[in-house]
């Protein structure tokens, strides 16, 4: 018998777990530990790794909500919630037509793309200014 008439069966578990769960868990444990002793920030992309959906749902549970939730509109929603764990972030990017596009762990302080730019809040003056200038 040669090897390609060996019989495969993949059994990831009656729950649907592939065990991918648990040690991106402890990698963003490990990630935590870094910004709280170093200041040093990262980051996972849930899109980019085998995770079922049972994986995912285990993840989200064991991490929890914390107490700020973000919603952005850029070219399509993004949400983005602190988890119980201060300093930990789960990102979800959607399309305009509200599919799901990308999905992040972000571990730091807040969320790089929470903070205004600087171009942004130069034109933000700016129309400010023109704003006052017509009332006046």
């Amino acid at each position: 018998m040669g090897i390609e008439q060996i019989p495969i069966h993949v059994d990831n578990g009656s729950d649907g777990l592939s065990g991918n769960a648990s040690a991106i868990l402890r990698e963003v444990a490990d990630m935590l530990d870094r910004l709280a002793r170093t200041g040093e920030t990262g980051a996972i992309d849930l899109a980019a790794l085998p995770l079922t959906p049972a994986d995912k749902a285990w993840l989200s549970e064991r991490l929890g909500k914390g107490e700020v939730e973000i919603s952005m509109e850029l070219n399509g929603a993004s949400r983005i919630h602190e988890t119980a764990y201060p300093g930990i972030w789960w990102i979800t990017h959607l399309n305009p037509m509200g599919a799901e596009i990308g999905e992040f762990i972000e571990v730091t302080p807040i969320p790089d793309m929470v903070p205004s730019q600087s171009d942004d809040i130069v034109r933000g003056s700016e129309s400010l200014n023109f704003l006052i200038n017509d009332l006046c």
